[in-house]
């Protein structure tokens, strides 16, 4: 690494950032595009880290990130949607004179995002910051298995269905076709097809008939005719669980176990 200590400095920093959904861009504070790894890094010149942040123990490196918004790579409209939440970067120092020489400095997904009139700050977190998470499930009366996944196992081929935005208001749709059952997407999802909110995803809060209610707003206004994936829901109640999909025995809660009252309790109570 003796470019790192040359009196004519060729240090440009990268990023490499790696959206939930598969889009991948690359940016660098040269003031040319520089290709690693057979991704191009566009030219951000205004992009700089600040200090990263170490921490003892096993709490969360951080380090923050500003720029100015671009048009091509990242937009204000994108980072509103929360599409860039989550997202994996990777920064690096590298020789732009040679790019495949390269010190990797730090990793960490994106946190908080504020907007200014300048551009943006992202908050990128280290890996420990997972830790800061519940790693063991506390007991509750409610199912805590999502529906369809590996604990839950209720088969989900024939609980997708397509259908067509006819109505927007707020966080109320009104779709080309209804619900098969009483609530079927309450506790479901609601994925975009198409228009400014594809790729996005939406919880539902409940449904009826053809109307569905979700948990908040979209981000942009749903246009008429705009496609949308309905994944019904469960309510996570061991009644409904046996009623609705007769999949008791795979119930991951604990509907008879006492609550806390049961300790405030004394002896003829």
């Amino acid at each position: 690494m003796d470019w790192l200590t040359e009196e004519l400095t060729t240090v440009a920093f990268c990023w490499r950032v790696e959206r939930r959904d598969g889009v991948a861009v690359g940016l660098t504070s040269h003031d040319r595009d520089l290709v690693i790894d057979g991704l191009p890094h566009r030219a951000a010149p205004g992009m700089t880290p600040s200090a990263i942040r170490r921490e003892e123990g096993l709490e969360a490196d951080t380090m923050d990130v500003g720029t100015a918004l671009s048009s091509a790579l990242i937009r204000e409209d994108d980072l509103l949607a929360g599409r860039w939440d989550g997202a994996r970067v990777s920064l690096s120092a590298v020789d732009w004179t040679e790019p495949s020489r390269r010190v990797a400095l730090s990793e960490g997904t994106i946190g908080a995002v504020e907007l200014t009139d300048a551009g943006f700050t992202a908050e990128l977190r280290g890996a420990a910051a997972a830790l800061e998470r519940a790693v063991v499930e506390e007991t509750s009366p409610e199912c805590r298995a999502e529906l369809g996944d590996r604990r839950c196992r209720v088969p989900m081929a024939g609980r997708r269905r397509f259908a067509r935005v006819v109505e927007s208001d707020g966080e109320q749709l009104t779709l080309d076709r209804a619900e098969p059952e009483p609530d079927a997407y309450g506790g479901g999802r609601l994925r975009w097809f198409g228009g400014a909110n594809a790729g996005l995803e939406g919880a539902v809060a409940r449904s009826e008939g053809a109307r569905v209610v979700l948990r908040a707003p979209p981000a942009f206004e749903a246009e008429p005719g705009t496609l949308v994936e309905l994944v019904e829901g469960c309510a996570k109640s061991l009644e409904v669980c046996r009623g609705r999909f007769g999949n008791a025995v795979n119930f991951r809660g604990e509907p008879f176990l006492p609550g806390m009252d049961l300790l405030t309790r004394y002896p003829g109570a």
